[in-house]
């Protein structure tokens, strides 16, 4: 058991040698992809501000177009306020005139009622 211990410390130590001299040998390699890596960063980092350019004037027009219906719909509502009120004021006046014709219409009749009655009068004058 204690062979087997020692096979695998020696094995994990090998495997680790192994993996530090691949990393050794890699780092030179990266070195040399770095410059094409930054190039391409670059580019993407250009598309991504033109992006963010495009959004963030996106964000510009959505606002000044909320700001725009905000203040319509505050224009609508005052306008509709008025309307309202206008609306009260000419239900009391259309009750008031109603009121006032029918009074007329009742003193017509009364005014009807009393030519007939001297039309009468004068027929009976005249027999």
């Amino acid at each position: 058991m204690s062979e087997t211990l020692w096979e695998s410390d020696a094995a994990v130590e090998t495997a680790g040698q192994t993996a530090s001299q691949s990393a050794s040998i890699d780092q030179p390699h990266l070195s040399h992809e770095e410059p094409a890596a930054l190039a391409v960063s670059a580019d993407d980092f250009a598309a991504l501000e033109e992006r963010i350019r495009r959004a963030v004037e996106l964000v510009k027009r959505e606002r000044q177009a909320r700001a725009e219906a905000e203040a319509r719909s505050a224009e609508l509502e005052a306008r509709v306020t008025q309307a309202e009120a206008q609306v009260l004021a000419q239900s009391s006046s259309f009750d008031q005139l109603q009121n006032e014709l029918h009074a007329l219409r009742a003193e017509r009749d009364q005014v009807r009622q009393r030519v007939e009655r001297l039309l009468k009068q004068l027929d009976s004058l005249e027999l």
